[in-house]
C-alpha cells in the first residue's frame, strides 16, 4: 500500500499539468470546508484534447505510482474532467466552461495556492 502525504502530491499533480500546458492552476486547501477530501487541484485547458491530455497524464503518472482514483468523470466530453484521488479530487477545465462554474468563488474561504 502507498501512502502519500496530499501536501506532496498536489505538488507532482501541479507539475503533470504543467508538463502539458495546463495554466490558470489553483490549489485550494478544503480540510477546514469539507469532509470530501482535503484539496482541490483546478486547471484549465484551451481544447478538449488538451484538457484530456493533461488528464491522461496525470492518470498515466498516478497508475506508474500505483495510485488509482476512486472516480474519473468527464473524459467522453472533454470540457471538464473530475480525478478524485480521495483526499485530492482534480478538476480540468476547457477554459470557457471554468469561468461559468467557478469553482473557486464557491471555496473563496478556502486557502488558494497559486
Amino acid at each position: 500500500m502507498i501512502i502519500i502525504i496530499p501536501e506532496e502530491f498536489v505538488e507532482k499533480i501541479k507539475g503533470w499539468i504543467e508538463d502539458k500546458n495546463g495554466f490558470d492552476i489553483e490549489i485550494i486547501n478544503i480540510t477546514e470546508m469539507s469532509s470530501i477530501a482535503n484539496y482541490f487541484v483546478i486547471a484549465s485547458g484551451n481544447s478538449e484534447r488538451q484538457v484530456k491530455a493533461i488528464a491522461d497524464n496525470i492518470e498515466y503518472e498516478t497508475k506508474k505510482m500505483e495510485i488509482f482514483p476512486k472516480g474519473i468523470e468527464g473524459q467522453r466530453e472533454g470540457r471538464w474532467i473530475l480525478l478524485d484521488y480521495y483526499d485530492v479530487i482534480v478538476h480540468i477545465f476547457h477554459a470557457d466552461e471554468r469561468g461559468f462554474y467557478n469553482l473557486e468563488k464557491l471555496w473563496e474561504n478556502s486557502a488558494i495556492t497559486r
